[in-house]
């Protein structure tokens, strides 16, 4: 069996609230779960105390058993620490390349700007003419 410790989700339409919680990866995202180790609270300032609440101790253990974190709780469980070691470790992080368009964006937009340029040095051929 193996294990996850993903985000279920609870809270009503518009205003979503999400439990922390160690469960088998085939059972459904809101479903039957084994245990609940946390809360997140999307709607809560990013610096606020309360918007994320990790039992560090039951999520070690749970890493330790096998269960592995979905990216959005590693990098809850990145910031949590016990015995003054992070509980799991993000390596996913800065991407700057991601924004850039794909090579066919890319040269499409290299076609427009070699066009635009002789079309330029056009309007200027017959005035200096």
């Amino acid at each position: 069996m193996s294990l996850k410790i993903r985000l279920a989700r609870g809270g009503s339409k518009k205003r979503p609230f999400y439990s922390i919680v160690v469960a088998d990866a085939r059972a459904p995202r809101d479903g039957r779960f084994i245990e609940k180790i946390g809360t997140y609270d999307p709607r809560l300032a990013k610096d606020a105390a309360e918007r994320v609440k990790v039992d560090a101790v039951k999520a070690a253990d749970w890493i330790k058993k096998g269960a592995q974190p979905t990216d959005r709780v590693l990098r809850f469980l990145s910031k949590v620490e016990v015995d003054g070691k992070p509980v799991a470790v993000f390596t996913n992080g800065n991407n700057p390349k991601k924004a850039e368009p794909g090579k066919k964006a890319q040269e499409r937009a290299k076609e427009r700007a070699a066009k635009a340029a002789a079309k330029l040095a056009a309007a200027q051929e017959p005035a200096e003419a």
